[in-house]
């Protein structure tokens, strides 16, 4: 143990260059639940000296109050820091601590086991440059073990430690060991890892875990420590192309343009030329700032300020990469995405995709499979659920600059985020650009909207009548269209059922198919509109996400959305088609308002309550709410 006591110093100051002069490995550990994985990190950190005189006496005292092991000091509870960690006995969140050696630093990130927390395992592994997987020796390879590994393989980790645990309970046994190692090798053959280091250990009694252990005479590998000192981990961020995305213009007075940011590979002097993406403008370096001062040279890693020969507009979140060897730009890509939501993910949902600093609307345009974790099969599959894995095509609303994550991790992983409540719910590895999105620009036409409606005397506008099955949003919608049609207004309506006939008769009612089936709708209704139409569209679309895809899809004032109101109780009471009926007794699956949801607008311009009026009042509120926004005064 001695080896790996923290070097004694005069001062502060010599302590603090001892620790630049170090490398830093970053790596986590992961695994299925209660696999040891906290235990073996406060082994470590007991055993490298990073535990003060009072946390050690804390730890003892939380042990008799928390702890599993009787007695003993529980070492998992150095990391398992949350109340309800400590109460259940598991990891939650992921708990990053540092600890080093007289060899090299180390931030070691402890991720959740549980599935539930998959996602919190995923974050903790992106910046990771090693992964210990691991092992329960008395309960071998599991579905999470498989998961975790395929995932640390995703994010582009290369080498992993197995570290089978609990020797002790299966009294070192080498043939237990072997065939744990034999199993895993199997299934990780072709996961792309460069090394592959089989440890057998105890955490817990601390076999192999710093010193070789005597109980295990037949492996004569290193200790984890010893591993985790030595070993290789080759970084080339340096060697590729620069790349540095713009965190911050910096602007402290007029005579100042500078733009800053890490770079994230490369290199850059004073007289090399960048190019800003996603604009492709071209610079020549003028300066490298730093608080330090200028620099001869910035590389990798470096957080800095260049200024330019020219004022090219460059803005927070553009890339500023080598003017030979540029990222590539596009808005569609085939992505491999982890979904870390409760809610599916749904194909033709708006989602906001976050890659560094640069945010753009997405979605899903077509989930090509599922990936099973276990057989890593590629299965049929709409939709992706919490902790599944799957390849699908994403469109963004604009374009953004990116290198495939095979290439460069950091210009090729993203987030989804969910418009509504801001969680994140999902992360992407960018596959390729889509090239066909190069292929296609959009056609000027000389015939605008506005003179096609001029054409006709009025002005465009979706209305867009929601709610339950049974409201009435049909009928008042009717009554609205004939009433126009007797002003001599040019309208269309596009009804549910009808639809479903015909544009739209290859969906169902899943949630999936509700969404892409108001997506198809909102893009008819946006050409409609174009034309100069009055447009009524009358749909359950019961998501609020959807409608409000639609009204972004047109310019402000141009999307009214109705809501006709009526209670469950007296839509079921109307049932002219006796579908709530059907519902009840489990006839019709996904019936909204029986076992699909209903999200009731939260500010429509026209609320009905068709409950205490007749449908030809519900059509007054409608034509008095046109002419008060302007549609009917021309």
């Amino acid at each position: 143990m001695a080896a790996y006591a923290v070097p004694q110093f005069n001062n502060i100051k010599s302590y603090l260059e001892s620790q630049l002069e170090k490398s830093l490995l970053r790596f986590i550990t992961c695994g299925s639940v209660d696999d040891g994985k906290s235990t073996l990190i406060g082994r470590l950190l007991y055993e490298s000296k990073m535990i003060f005189d009072d946390q050690l006496a804390s730890l003892k005292n939380e042990s008799k109050k928390f702890g599993t092991q009787g007695e003993e000091i529980d070492f998992a509870l150095l990391v398992d820091g949350l109340a309800a960690e400590r109460e259940q006995g598991i990891t939650i969140d992921v708990a990053y601590r540092f600890f080093s050696t007289d060899r090299r630093k180390f931030i070691v990130a402890d991720t959740p086991g549980h599935e539930q927390y998959t996602r919190n395992m995923a974050t903790g592994a992106s910046t990771a440059d090693l992964a210990i997987v691991m092992i329960d020796a008395r309960k071998g390879v599991l579905t999470q073990t498989r998961r975790h590994s395929f995932i640390v393989s995703l994010l582009g980790i290369k080498h992993v430690v197995l570290c089978i645990n609990k020797m002790d309970l299966v009294d070192y046994d080498q043939s237990v060991y072997e065939e744990i190692l034999s199993e895993y090798r199997e299934f990780a053959s072709d996961f792309g890892f460069e090394s592959i280091q089989a440890i057998p250990v105890s955490a817990l009694a601390g076999d192999n875990v710093v010193t070789n252990s005597a109980r295990t005479p037949w492996y004569d590998g290193p200790p984890l420590m010893e591993y985790l000192d030595t070993v290789e981990i080759r970084s080339d961020a340096a060697e590729k192309p620069f790349r540095m995305p713009v965190q911050w213009v910096n602007r402290p007075n007029l005579d100042f343009r500078g733009f800053a940011g890490q770079i994230i590979s490369g290199s850059i002097k004073p007289g090399e030329k960048i190019r800003a993406l996603p604009s492709g403008k071209s610079s020549t370096v003028a300066r490298v700032v730093t608080m330090g001062g200028d620099l001869e040279e910035a590389v990798e890693g470096q957080s800095v300020t260049l200024t330019l020969d020219d004022e090219i507009d460059i803005s927070r979140g553009d890339v500023l990469c080598a003017d030979q060897s540029p990222a590539e730009v596009s808005d569609q890509f085939q992505a491999t995405m982890l979904w870390m939501s409760d809610s599916a993910m749904l194909p033709g949902r708006s989602y906001i995709m976050k890659m560094g600093a640069r945010e753009a609307q997405m979605q899903v345009t077509e989930q090509r499979y599922r990936v099973d974790v276990n057989t890593r099969a590629h299965e049929a599959a709409k939709t992706l659920d919490l902790n599944e894995i799957g390849v699908v095509n994403i469109a963004l609303d604009r374009e953004v600059a990116f290198d495939a994550y095979r290439q460069n991790r950091r210009m090729g992983g993203f987030i989804v985020i969910d418009r509504m409540t801001s969680e994140t719910v999902g992360l992407g590895l960018i596959n390729f650009a889509l090239r066909r999105a190069s292929n296609i620009h959009r056609q000027a036409l000389d015939v605008t909207k506005d003179l096609r409606a001029s054409m006709k005397g009025q002005k465009p506008v979706i209305l867009w009548f929601t709610g339950l099955s049974g409201a009435g949003k049909s009928t008042v919608a009717n009554i609205v269209e004939k009433r126009l049609a007797a002003m001599g207004r040019h309208t269309y309506t596009l009804d549910g059922d009808n639809v479903r006939h015909g544009l739209n008769h290859d969906l169902g009612f899943t949630d999936a198919d509700r969404v892409e089936n108001i997506r198809r709708v909102g893009e008819v209704a946006k050409l409609m509109m174009d034309a100069g139409l009055i447009v009524l569209v009358s749909f359950i679309s019961p998501f609020r996400a959807e409608r409000r895809i639609v009204r972004q899809m047109v310019d402000e004032g141009e999307f009214i959305e109705v809501y006709v109101d009526v209670s469950l109780e007296e839509a079921e009471r109307r049932d002219v088609k006796g579908l709530y009926k059907k519902a009840r007794a489990g006839e019709i699956k996904n019936f909204t308002g029986i076992d699909s949801p209903y999200e009731a607008p939260l500010a429509p311009e026209v609320h009905l309550n068709v409950g205490a009026m007749a449908p030809h009042e519900a059509s007054d509120l409608i034509i008095e709410r046109l002419f008060a926004a302007g549609i009917l005064d021309v």
